[in-house]
């Protein structure tokens, strides 16, 4: 009684997880057809896989069905765990499936999307009406409702075959997310830059290395300002030109007496010789 309780305070906690799967129900197929095949035609195989994956190859951690089943740790689990997982899978196959889903959905708080819930409803509905059908042609022994009911029994394996595959396929996809299987992480989003003020003539290093100086700036910030001088500057003027007071320069032309120079224009006797 006290385990049932447990089961129950399990599943209306597992209602609160907020995780959800790497990969839906409708997508596995697209993420790894491959697997997903091997799921349709090796179940049980692949099963067996699975939950000693999800164990961490770590077998005494095994209890029949994850420990959600009434006969959960009262099948000889500590002594032969391989032997118990492989009965398990091959009798129990549902089961065994839907253990593995709970016991990764416990460890990492994965919610079920609203999707793969009416997924997994549909085919319990459709193996349900399955049975009633059969069971009602049995008893009227009608020949046409006892054909309608193999159909539907027909119907039914197979929506279940690939239901569970793709569940398998999921849980397969998920313990890689684990793992570390999907090689590097995606580039992070840059964080939100800061525009420069009129007041802030260097837009702020934000989201950029601090030790990283600006182009053509020494680190510590803003430039030096410029070491102070008067105008002109004291050097000024250069050597070799004259100083206050001596111009024109010595040596300058003309020489001074020497203006106009001789054979000046105009001729001393007018134009034309007059």
């Amino acid at each position: 009684m006290a385990s049932s309780q447990a089961n129950l305070d399990k599943m209306q906690l597992r209602q609160s997880y907020r995780n959800l799967w790497h990969s839906d129900l409708t997508s596995t197929i697209q993420a790894d057809f491959p697997y997903c095949c091997l799921a349709l035609w090796c179940g049980p195989c692949v099963s067996y896989m699975l939950r000693k994956r999800a164990l961490y190859n770590d077998m005494s951690r095994y209890v029949c069905c994850a420990g959600y089943m009434p006969c959960s740790g009262k099948c000889g689990e500590s002594r032969c765990p391989e032997f118990c997982l492989a009965t398990e899978v091959f009798l129990c196959f549902g089961n065994s499936v839907a253990s593995t889903r709970f016991l990764l959905q416990d460890e990492f708080n994965i919610q079920t999307t609203k999707c793969d819930n009416c997924i997994i409803g549909f085919m319990f509905c459709l193996q349900q009406i399955a049975c009633i059908f059969s069971i009602v042609a049995a008893i009227v022994g009608s020949e046409e409702l006892s054909e309608a009911s193999q159909i539907l029994s027909c119907l039914s394996d197979m929506v279940y075959c690939s239901v569970c595959a793709c569940m398998q396929t999921q849980h397969k996809i998920e313990m890689d997310k684990r793992d570390g299987k999907f090689g590097p992480q995606p580039m992070a989003v840059p964080p939100m830059q800061q525009m420069s003020r009129i007041d802030q003539p260097i837009p702020p290093p934000v989201g950029y290395t601090p030790q990283q100086p600006a182009y053509g700036q020494p680190y510590g910030g803003y430039p030096p300002a410029p070491p102070a001088q008067g105008y002109p500057p004291a050097a000024y003027p250069p050597a070799g030109y004259p100083q206050g007071g001596a111009y024109p320069p010595p040596g300058s032309y003309p020489p001074p007496g020497s203006y106009p120079p001789q054979g000046s224009y105009p001729p001393p006797h007018g134009y034309y010789g007059k």
